[in-house]
């Protein structure tokens, strides 16, 4: 019987050796971990760009508009445009005040934005370290009322840090900036808007 039993323990042989081999690989193939797939990410900048704008109207007639000034700010400076439509005519002082507020004939807005507290200026020329932070300078009104004026300012934000200017106001003013001490004798307040944040 031993020729019969022989050939049966080589089949058993093979069996458990094929089925060991089996195990293994199973137990191999358990330890691979895959790499998560990710999908590629879009740059994101420091802070994504922002838009506010500012209604300006009569300080004498609060329900006739002016014009308007657009604010659009990204990581590093501010461009501002100045449209006025139906403004007195001459040279005007345009600045950022301090309150966004435009009651008793603009003056609730308070003084210059001036958050360094230094002396007053024109900011593009004078830096903040010899200007008011919204020390903007002049806007020529045509004899149809109309005018434009755009600059860039760098560090203003809206919400953020010191040169944050969202929720103050800006102030037109019934004569030209002529960058005398302490304001720049621009006299009374014509125009006034509200800095109103609408996009982030």
């Amino acid at each position: 019987m031993n020729w019969i039993n022989r050939p049966l323990r080589i089949i058993a042989i093979a069996f458990f050796s094929s089925l060991l081999l089996f195990v293994y690989g199973c137990q191999q193939a358990n330890n691979v971990t895959e790499e998560p797939v990710t999908e590629p990410q879009e740059e994101v900048t420091e802070q994504q760009a922002s838009t506010a704008t500012a209604v300006i109207n009569s300080t004498t007639d609060p329900s006739e508009v002016l014009g308007e000034a657009e604010f659009t700010t990204t990581a590093d400076a501010m461009l501002i445009e100045v449209t006025m439509t139906n403004a007195p005519s001459g040279e005007r002082a345009f600045h950022i005040h301090e309150t966004g507020n435009c009651a008793d004939q603009g003056n609730a807005a308070g003084g210059h934005f001036n958050p360094d507290d230094v002396k007053h200026g024109l900011i593009t020329e004078d830096g903040f370290e010899n200007a008011h932070a919204g020390d903007l300078g002049n806007i020529t009104i045509a004899e149809d009322g109309t005018g434009t004026k755009s600059l860039t300012v760098e560090k203003l934000m809206f919400t953020e840090g010191n040169y944050a200017i969202g929720n103050r106001s800006v102030i037109l003013h019934e004569k030209p900036d002529d960058f005398g001490q302490p304001t720049g004798n621009a006299g009374g307040r014509v125009g006034c808007g509200i800095i109103q944040v609408t996009d982030s």
